[in-house]
């Protein structure tokens, strides 16, 4: 069983757990002093181009400004890798945008200490059951729904009420669902993107126009109830009155009232539940131990995440192949677990126990893709580099950065 506590302190700072079983899987912070932008849809003003680097610093408001590149701009080769293997060399970014002139574009990365936010113009709207993408053509569907039946039913329903001109992705939550319930998710999904539409073009043809806020994103609570809804979620617990309301109010929109139950705990701490504030203290530790005596260690950098396997005081009872094959399977599975607890993205190099054999290798990597199976997040197994360290990609669930 699901659940998600939201737990708000005197500072109205949040703390939102997802629990499965009394156990912590997910966590995510929100700081009352920051202002989360991911997701949010702006009409912003074009600031300098900077043509050596093919990018442009774009205003959209906010005390930094935001950095978009010309692979953001120039439209999708595939929605699988967007335009990572586009040869870029042959757009200027001149024929594209230009100083002052308004862009619409969306944030798909905060900014940090270092960095403004980074933008794009390729936009993507959730729904329940789809996340529509204005000015594509492509049609793709979550690689958790397997039965290709089942991908054939909704790819065809997706096309058949989909206006010219739009793209989707169907939802893990689409899986089973009657026609008529995914035919008006995406009615209410192009009515949201029409009015933005709208309002862009209204305030952009402003001569006094100025870069504007035009869509706020759902949050993450939002965004989980969203995510989670259709699934395995029994029931959502907060401490905070505004939260309470909020989910109250999503809950009833989804339809989703009376297949979650929803309970304010005012002012209590609800932390304690399940020993939730000691399982939050360890998922910050560097290093974790495994049952067998082994450990990882776990150490984030600017450019990737370096995870680190380590037969501690695990020596084995059988032959060297064995033993290493024992640390790192049990290192493995803990791996996909703390990916998903931590919210880890970009680049991850895992650096295993030396395996000799090929077969332990793929023992390795089918564990992996197993346990991966429980992750939201898009997730890619890049495979074992020539110096045998292990190289994965994961789209943050929350930027935390």
């Amino acid at each position: 069983m699901q659940e998600l506590i939201i737990h708000q302190d005197n500072e109205k700072n949040k703390i939102i757990a997802l629990v499965e079983n009394g156990k912590l899987v997910e966590k995510y912070e929100e700081k009352e002093t920051r202002q989360r932008l991911e997701g949010n849809i702006y009409l912003g003003k074009v600031e300098n181009v900077l043509v050596g680097m093919q990018a442009a610093f774009v205003d959209i408001g906010i005390e930094k400004n935001t950095f978009i590149h010309i692979k953001d701009i120039i439209p999708k080769a595939s929605n699988e890798t967007g335009n990572k293997n586009e040869p870029l060399s042959k757009h200027d970014i001149k024929n594209y945008i230009r100083p002052n002139m308004p862009i619409l574009i969306q944030v798909k990365r905060d900014s940090t200490n270092k960095k403004g936010a980074r933008v794009s113009t390729h936009i993507s709207l959730p729904g329940r059951f789809v996340v529509l993408m204005p000015n594509s053509d492509f049609v793709t569907i979550s690689k958790k729904i397997e039965k290709q039946e089942e991908k054939e039913r909704l790819i065809h329903i997706i096309k058949a009420n989909l206006p010219n001109g739009f793209g989707a992705i169907v939802r893990t939550s689409a899986n089973g669902k009657e026609k008529n319930q995914i035919e008006k998710d995406i009615q209410n999904v192009v009515e949201k993107w029409k009015k933005i539409r709208e309002k862009a073009e209204m305030i952009g043809q402003s001569k006094e126009f100025k870069p504007t806020l035009i869509y706020q994103s759902e949050g993450i609570i939002g965004r989980l109830l969203t995510d989670l809804g259709d699934n395995e979620l029994a029931r959502v617990t907060t401490n905070g009155e505004q939260d309470y309301q909020m989910v109250e109010s999503c809950l009833r929109e989804m339809q989703l009232n009376s297949k979650i139950k929803l309970e304010l705990k005012q002012n209590e701490f609800i932390l304690s539940m399940y020993n939730l504030q000691e399982q939050l203290e360890k998922a910050n530790h560097r290093k974790i131990w495994l049952k067998c005596g082994g450990f990882i260690t776990i150490d984030k950098t600017e450019a990737l995440t370096a995870i680190d396997v380590n037969s501690g005081k695990y020596i084995g009872s059988k032959d060297l192949e064995q033993t290493v094959l024992t640390v790192n399977r049990e290192a493995t599975i803990e791996i996909a677990k703390q990916l998903r607890l931590r919210d880890i993205g970009g680049i991850i190099i895992v650096d295993y126990i030396d395996m000799e054999k090929e077969e332990t290798k793929k023992k390795i990597l089918e564990t992996l893709e197993e346990n991966l199976k429980k992750d939201r997040s898009k997730t890619q197994i890049i495979g074992f580099t020539p110096l045998d360290l292990l190289e994965i990609t994961r789209k943050h669930m929350c930027s935390n950065d």
